[in-house]
């Protein structure tokens, strides 16, 4: 009786950590900061968590159930290619935003489906993305090949 109870106690502590509490503690946010968005119609500051490590990419807003006006999550890499994404565990719709080395916006993807595993692509070389809540590439007017980037990840490369 005494090692039933005990596997009992066992299976239970270990299932705890499958809930969704511990999903939401897996979206914990990265370093915090700050971009310019810089478009047709002005210059957007946007408040920004930075997923900075491979598990933070991987994560990214999974789990999330809401998101900010003027904020986001920037996925910064270490050399251009071409970047693919997915929305698998994703609860709200994103605008995602890819960024080129220089800054320049190369590809705006709107209002993805969340929950979506189908691939969401640069289409190009990229070396970073932007995730928004949906609507906002249309709110700040992002146009691809004419709206940019000021982020000292992005800068540095055209100095």
């Amino acid at each position: 009786m005494f090692s039933l109870r005990l596997l009992a106690l066992a299976a239970a502590v270990s299932l705890g950590g499958c809930g969704p509490e511990a999903d939401s503690r897996k979206a914990s946010p990265g370093a915090v900061g700050t971009l310019t968005l810089v478009t047709e119609t002005g210059r957007h500051p946007i408040s920004i968590e930075v997923a900075d490590t491979d598990e933070k990419k991987q994560i990214g807003l999974m789990f999330r159930t809401e998101l900010a006006d003027a904020h986001g999550m920037l996925f910064p890499y270490d050399r251009p290619h071409e970047i693919t994404m997915w929305m698998k565990n994703t609860y709200i719709s994103l605008d995602m935003v890819f960024i080129g080395g220089d800054g320049t916006v190369v590809r705006v993807a709107r209002r993805t489906e969340p929950h979506s595993e189908d691939i969401v692509s640069s289409q190009g070389p990229a070396l970073g993305v932007l995730e928004l809540k949906a609507g906002a590439a249309d709110h700040y007017a992002i146009v691809a090949g004419k709206s940019r980037i000021e982020h000292p990840h992005f800068t540095a490369r055209t100095q």
